[in-house]
């Protein structure tokens, strides 16, 4: 593998050349690679609709000229420069470079050429509107397709239900083509370019997509861009000796690099999945697996990866997709003496990936999943000039209402909430407060420390409220994850368990009850408030509750976030229109906060702010535009609660909040008051 990647001398690729390396580069890249994939066996899923295809893809197909389009020509030329320098920065020093660089360009070529009509006119109303995804109507909902509908077919038969939600954005868990029983969830990719069998074909995929553009929905699906499963086509030929293969991975013949890595590389799984190499028999080689041993660390530093996985990015898109989640992101970049996590090559990267959607696909936005420091946050959106993920998970602020919850304190959610909103107004979130995921307590230790709070007493208090196991408490869930050599753990449930209503289901407790509905309703009522927009985890608009079950499955039980990954229960979903309901009562709870981001104070240029209210119960947030001032109060206590707010002005000195404002909150309240 090489190691460098600094900057070398090279030759520019004119303005005059650029067209006629989009027109020929696919044809080259396809005939050679044609010399060099490994030929997996055709199957029924293999087959897809016409669409750009990657280049080990488009191997089996027969070459073939495309005349690039004057539009994508256009859209080339004003980016063209920017993406060969920041190419050429990662892979400037290989003879091949040119070469490579001509591969991407023909691919971005082919992939516009190949994209659909009806979603060629979706890019330009993109264009047209490239704040679509900040307007306060947006609202969001994610699922696993096997959970909440058996297959693709069977969930576009469901869009009814979905838009009874009014959602605008759905994102689906993974649905590529995974190995079984070891596919962490979907994160282990067999093929980036073939949906899963088991939940339909290509063809379906494009189908649902176009059935949700109608209905007003933007479909969100994960690419996994730090590894592939073991069972990938690439992989397999790289465990059989290509020695080509084992370069598009990290692959060594002893433990000499390993352990050099070793050193600085911190543990993703320190139990479940020790260490950072894996063992191949078969290879007679160690490999990296950050994640999962049956999770192999792609090579960034193979110009062949890096436009491989982008190819297949295009070909989704044009199945339809309109929201690629960006998993592991921080990690796909890995530097000899470094923790390999946020490091300059994976911002180049992805201002590459940026640039070319920009180039063949407008319409279609980045959403990273970075689950770091808030520190490093910022970072991925790039800057105004180079901007890179138009959207983040709001992964900082999710843990921060949690603990705000069990701890009845809205100091650190606070403070967490100030810096964001100090980011720029580039910078844009998904708010939630679950997903498919844990609930890791990554919370800011500095201010814990400022604040009198001891950071590892106050993580060991919050894993153990959400498992249950504090007296007193309400919640029912699970540890993930615990170290005991540093006491770390992370929680699983489901946000009604979460919130006391499992608990009050099982024990027939009706205070109970009522009061973990307003629990609920309070974190959603805040998380939906904020700067960003608000996606629910399907089950939450019912309040589905944790899926115990999971535990008589020899596949899953070893896995205990599973305990919020179940069936839908259609039957619960039924009593949704039942007057009295706890389904009934979630779900007009839900609607009341699509109703109040319909407020002109939700536009995506609202300056947002948190306010002082001399109570650390309690949480003020402030919305300002044209004059219209719209204060949300919200109760974390179980306690009745007085707020005092002081007069102030924004960071423009105009006045905000012109009157002392006092207020009496019932427990676990969300009030609005308009000024």
């Amino acid at each position: 593998m090489a190691q460098g990647n600094q900057p070398a001398q090279h030759t520019t690729i004119s303005d005059t050349k650029a067209a006629q390396s989009a027109k020929t580069g696919a044809t080259k890249t396809a005939t050679k690679a044609a010399a060099r994939a490994p030929k997996p066996a055709k199957t029924a899923a293999s087959k897809r609709p016409t669409a750009a295809k990657s280049v080990t893809a488009a191997a089996a197909a027969k070459p073939k000229r495309t005349t690039p389009s004057p539009v994508f020509l256009s859209r080339l030329k004003s980016h063209k420069a920017e993406l060969e320098r920041l190419f050429m920065s990662l892979y400037g020093e290989r003879e091949t470079a040119t070469e490579d660089f001509s591969a991407l360009l023909g691919a971005m070529a082919e992939a516009y050429a190949e994209r659909p009509a009806d979603l060629k006119r979706l890019d330009k109303s993109r264009e047209a509107d490239p704040d679509w995804y900040k307007r306060g109507d947006m609202f969001g909902m994610t699922m696993y397709t096997d959970l909440f509908a058996g297959d693709l077919k069977k969930l576009a038969d469901k869009i009814p239900y979905l838009k009874e939600q009014k959602l605008t954005y759905l994102h689906l868990m993974p649905l590529l083509q995974m190995p079984r029983p070891n596919n962490d969830g979907g994160y282990a990719v067999e093929d980036f370019d073939t949906v899963d069998p088991k939940l339909g074909t290509n063809e379906d995929l494009a189908n649902l997509a176009k059935k949700l553009r109608r209905a007003g929905i933007s479909l969100c699906i994960d690419f996994v861009m730090n590894h592939t499963a073991s069972t990938h086509r690439w992989a397999k030929a790289a465990q059989a000796g290509d020695p080509e293969y084992q370069d598009y991975y990290f692959c060594f013949d002893d433990r000499t690099m390993p352990d050099k890595y070793e050193e600085h590389v911190p543990q993703v799984f320190p139990n479940t999945a020790p260490g950072n190499f894996t063992w191949n028999e078969q290879m007679g080689k160690w490999v990296m697996t950050q994640f999962y041993p049956f999770q192999w660390d792609l090579n960034y530093r193979n110009p062949k990866v890096l436009v491989a996985m982008l190819s297949s990015v295009m070909h989704l898109a044009n199945l339809g997709v309109e929201v690629f989640r960006i998993d592991a992101v921080p990690y796909i970049w890995k530097e000899l003496g470094t923790d390999c996590r946020n490091l300059p090559q994976v911002h180049t990267i992805v201002r590459m990936l940026r640039i070319i959607l920009e180039c063949v696909c407008p319409a279609v936005v980045l959403k990273g999943e970075v689950v770091m420091a808030p520190k490093e946050l910022a970072a991925y959106f790039g800057t105004r000039e180079a901007p890179e993920c138009h959207m983040l998970y709001n992964v900082s602020v999710m843990v921060n209402l949690w603990s705000a919850l069990a701890s009845r304190d809205v100091r650190l959610l606070k403070t967490q909430i100030d810096k964001l909103d100090a980011l720029p107004e580039n910078c844009w979130f998904v708010n939630y407060l679950r997903c498919h995921d844990d609930v890791g307590w990554g919370l800011d230790e500095d201010v814990e420390h400022e604040l009198g709070i001891d950071p590892l007493k106050h993580k060991e208090y919050l894993y153990h409220f959400y498992e249950g196991a504090v007296l007193g408490g309400w919640s029912m869930g699970e540890l993930y994850n615990y170290d005991e050599a540093t006491r770390d753990a992370r929680n699983c449930g489901t946000t009604a368990s979460f919130c006391g209503i499992e608990k009050a289901v099982i024990t027939h407790d009706k205070p109970l009850l009522e009061t973990s509905i307003r629990r609920d309703l309070l974190m959603h009522q805040t998380m939906a408030f904020l700067r960003g927009f608000p996606m629910l985890n399907c089950g939450d608009e019912i309040g589905q509750l944790n899926g115990w079950e999971y535990k008589d499955d020899a596949d899953r039980v070893e896995d205990s976030r599973n305990l919020h990954r179940s069936k839908f229960d259609w039957d619960k979903a039924a009593l949704r229109k039942k007057p009295g309901t706890l389904q009934n009562r979630l779900w007009k709870g839900m609607e009341g906060l699509r109703e109040m981001r319909h407020d002109p104070c939700f536009a995506p240029d609202a300056w947002v702010s948190t306010w002082d209210t001399s109570n650390d119960a309690v949480l003020a947030v402030v919305r300002k535009v044209d004059g219209a001032v719209l204060i949300g109060l919200f109760s974390f206590s179980e306690h009745e609660q007085h707020v005092h707010l002081n007069p102030g002005a924004d960071e423009q000195g105009t006045a905000v909040v012109r009157e002392p404002l006092d207020a009496d909150l019932a427990p676990y309240e969300a009030r609005f008051v308009r000024l």
